[in-house]
């Protein structure tokens, strides 16, 4: 079997595929490959993950940046890979596992469908959000890379209003842990959305329903919210939870990570579920007072979504429902925090460059 061929890789920086030349130490255990760019890896073979795909293998290794990806198209390269694995006992249980065959694969299949039926209601789900734990925040960076080049690459993105929009948000305290950076896209979608990096999606036609800048306060309080609590990346898990459950009994971090990266499309659209929403409520809603801003921007712009979902539902209400509930809680803090409000000229003039 050849020691030398090529593949394909991925830095864990950005989805740009890298052709390689690698070649297979058996001596000392390692693959060396160099990119067409003059990159060299040297990865220790007993040190990184492997999945099969037919005669082809993917290679996965945790960097500083990220989950580094190597695929193996070669089936005679791939083949001399696992032999020289097998020869020193690098094949974990599971791989040797999921190669016993096809009844051992039946009964396998048998046992997970019963857990997961016996589980599902409460443990799964349970299970699934905790296991962000197991995902370090570097990891959000590189999900929410991947969603903004694969989603705002089309996307009208409009730069005077981009600036304008952080400058509002450079206005204010919105207790978040993470940087924030925002985005403004010219675009009739009633919408916004929050990104695991901090990154905060705001369409025109959002905007464009609001009055006063007291309710941008509001939906930006809130989505930072978001953020500050990861309540994407739980969210996600909890979504992935039937998927995530063995990984994260397993302590396997590169298995949810790899179960979370194929499904990063579904960031602007995820539901959140009424705890986390109203965890956003109330943080949005002392975000609001903080800044000494109007509380009754934000039980506006609720009241304006919903009276907008009667005849078209916005986008913005399928991710984030605004319920009756919602618009009384909301309506219960105004009416019982004291507050002080102070008009905002810098706000004023910034949500006026927004309205254009």
């Amino acid at each position: 079997m050849s020691n030398q061929s090529v593949g394909i890789f991925f830095d864990g920086k950005s989805a740009v595929p890298q052709p390689c030349s690698l070649f297979l130490d058996t001596q000392k255990g390692m693959l060396l490959f160099e990119t067409e760019t003059g990159h060299h890896e040297r990865w220790l073979i007993s040190a990184v993950s492997f999945e099969n795909f037919g005669n082809s293998l993917q290679l996965q290794k945790q960097s500083t940046d990220g989950i580094e990806i190597l695929k193996i198209t070669d089936a005679t390269f791939a083949a001399a890979i696992q032999k020289f694995r097998k020869e020193n006992n690098h094949i974990n249980w599971y791989e040797k596992l999921l190669a016993s065959g096809f009844k051992m694969h039946l009964v396998l299949a048998l046992v997970i469908f019963a857990l997961i039926g016996l589980t599902y209601l409460y443990a799964i789900p349970w299970v699934g959000e905790r296991s962000v734990v197991l995902i370090p925040e570097s990891y959000d960076n590189t999900l929410s890379g991947t969603f903004i080049s694969d989603h705002l690459l089309f996307s009208e993105v409009e730069s005077k209003k981009t600036k304008a929009l952080n400058a509002f948000a450079k206005e204010l305290q919105l207790n978040n842990k993470k940087n924030l950076k925002f985005i403004f896209v010219e675009e009739d979608v009633v919408n916004a959305f929050a990104l695991p990096d901090g990154t905060i999606v705001v369409y025109s036609g959002i905007v464009n329903k609001m009055k006063n800048y007291d309710e941008l306060v509001a939906l930006l309080g809130h989505e930072a919210a978001h953020v500050n609590h990861r309540h994407s990346m739980k969210m996600l898990c909890r979504n992935l939870s039937g998927y995530l459950f063995i990984s994260a009994i397993l302590g396997d971090a590169n298995g949810i990570m790899a179960t979370i990266g194929d499904n990063v499309n579904s960031f602007q659209s995820l539901s959140f579920s009424r705890e986390f929403e109203q965890e956003a409520d109330r943080e949005g809603f002392a975000i609001v007072i903080k800044n000494k801003v109007n509380p009754n921007g934000m039980l506006n712009l609720f009241k304006r979504l919903q009276d907008e979902g009667d005849a078209i539902i916005p986008e913005f209400l399928s991710s984030h429902p605004v319920t009756q509930q919602r618009i009384a809680t909301t309506r219960q803090l105004v009416k019982s925090t004291p507050h002080q409000v102070e008009a905002n000229r810098n706000l004023q003039q910034l949500f006026q460059q927004l309205k254009k």
